[in-house]
């Protein structure tokens, strides 16, 4: 049973989900969490993390660790996301499953769908046709993660493995590097330091035209928790997390500007990618047993710019 007195691990507690599960759970009450840097155990050896499951034997696991990062990033390293991604989740898996953890989140991406997927995408339209080429190797190592999920289950007749699919999270903790950062925080710090140095004209990448939807990642931690809680709804597939509303980059840009206070004209690269041209989860099936996101995109994009300026990225900036 999971509750306040269960010993659990969030691998990956300071990274973006990771963070915003640890909050949740702390605002919860549940205070037996155990966690690790990077520096003190690294995930993709599998010995060091059968040695830490062996000694800490977590009950339950939410697995938010791993490699991640926008169209730059994917690009650049395609190679290391999915070397990384598939050792970490393997060993985690593994790990779990002979240390007898009574279950563990996993997630995927809205990547792993078909770019040509009808819209809303369902969880039925996994591996039904091509993935977009520019986040391929992520995709293929999330894919793994979320087939791996079910057979394990399958193999050991169990549901102990969950494995949640959110979509374009952002939020406290984000990553905000020019160089491997998802959209929402690259263009807060885009805007930012265009208003900082007084640029009258910003130049972003693609149309603006392709359509995102964005979930702040409180609402990813609550709906891991949810998943936790309500495992016995749950069936031996992944579920997709959404807000169910999508807006255009464009749009998401002027968003932002006015949040940040920036005045300048925007200019749109029709050279670079747009990458897929629109992506909305269909939630329905994980909403219907009775979650609900709470953050709007405009108390998100808010709060995440409040967090920004208060961060290491901003101080670096001045």
């Amino acid at each position: 049973m999971f509750s306040q007195k269960s010993k659990i691990y969030v691998a990956g507690h300071e990274g973006l989900i990771g963070s915003a599960i640890m909050r949740r759970l702390k605002a919860d009450g549940y205070r037996n969490i155990v966690t690790r840097g990077r520096g003190e155990l690294d995930l993709s050896d599998s010995p060091r993390v059968d040695a830490f499951f062996m000694a800490e034997k977590p009950e339950f696991v939410f697995l938010a660790a791993g490699r991640s990062g926008g169209i730059v990033a994917n690009i650049a390293y395609p190679s290391s996301f999915i070397h990384e991604n598939i050792s970490i989740q393997d060993n985690v898996f593994e790990a779990a499953e002979r240390n007898g953890v009574t279950r563990l989140v996993f997630y995927g991406s809205s990547c792993m769908y078909p770019i040509s997927s009808p819209q809303p995408i369902s969880e039925e339209y996994l591996m039904t046709g091509p993935i977009e080429k520019t986040s391929e190797p992520y995709a293929i190592a999330k894919i793994a993660g979320v087939v791996a999920c079910r057979a394990y289950n399958n193999q050991y007749k169990s549901k102990r493995f969950i494995a949640l699919v959110p979509n374009s999270v952002y939020g406290q903790n984000d990553n905000f590097s020019l160089e491997s950062s998802h959209v929402m925080a690259g263009l807060i710090r885009r805007f930012h330091e265009a208003k900082t140095e007084g640029v009258r004209r910003i130049h972003l990448w693609g149309t603006g035209n392709p359509r995102r939807e964005f979930m702040h990642a409180d609402d990813a931690a609550s709906a891991s928790v949810f998943a936790m809680l309500n495992h016995d709804k749950l069936d031996n597939t992944h579920y997709n997390i959404g807000t169910g509303e999508d807006s255009s980059i464009a749009e998401l840009a002027c968003m932002i500007a006015g949040t940040v206070g920036y005045n300048g004209e925007v200019a749109w690269n029709t050279a670079r990618p747009d990458g897929a041209m629109r992506k909305i989860l269909d939630s329905s099936r994980f909403s219907s047993l009775g979650w609900r996101p709470q953050v709007t995109l405009h108390d998100g994009i808010k709060s995440t710019y409040e967090w920004f300026l208060a961060s290491e990225y901003a101080r670096a900036l001045i």
